[in-house]
């Protein structure tokens, strides 16, 4: 049986690979760093390691409800990493439970992606209206994946600084 892909699947399936190539490239950096480097800052004088980790998980978990998908796991660190600037706040979780955060918000994000049809992907997202949407359709599912994926890789482009 011959299958026949479509231009609309090469696109989905381009924008999943784009995702699952950025979570696995920051997973990678994040898991092969102990927990007292992830406490050192990138560069002297810029955002600690364990800062970003917690800045992108927060930022994955609020793709949730943009994306239609269901309530936040973990709206509690959106003051810790995304209102406040890194070194304001000596409270941050452990590493080890933050690593544990970004692996289980990135696989629910992750299989949800995979079981999109290509017309879930082009649905609008939640932060834009339905009038909104009609003029300007590229405000969708698929444009915000690729973002976060891109904000996934503009921070590991900051991460190669750090030096062992």
């Amino acid at each position: 049986m011959t299958t026949t892909t479509t231009q609309q699947e090469l696109f989905v399936l381009s924008g999943l690979i784009t995702w699952e190539q950025a979570i696995k490239r920051a997973t990678g950096f994040f898991d092969g760093l102990s927990d007292e480097e992830m406490g050192r800052e990138i560069v002297p004088g810029k955002n600690r390691i364990i800062y970003l980790l917690g800045h992108l998980t927060a930022v994955h978990d609020r793709m949730l409800p943009l994306l239609g998908l269901g309530e936040r796991f973990y709206p509690h660190l959106d003051e810790l990493f995304i209102t406040s600037p890194d070194k304001t706040r000596d409270n941050l979780p452990p590493a080890s439970q933050l690593r544990e955060y970004w692996t289980t918000i990135n696989l629910r994000l992750t299989n949800h992606f995979r079981s999109w049809t290509p017309e879930e992907w082009l649905q609008k997202h939640t932060a834009v209206s339905d009038e909104d949407f009609a003029k300007e359709p590229h405000r969708n599912r698929f444009s915000l994946v690729i973002n976060r994926a891109g904000h996934v890789q503009y921070h590991l482009g900051q991460l190669v600084w750090f030096k062992k």
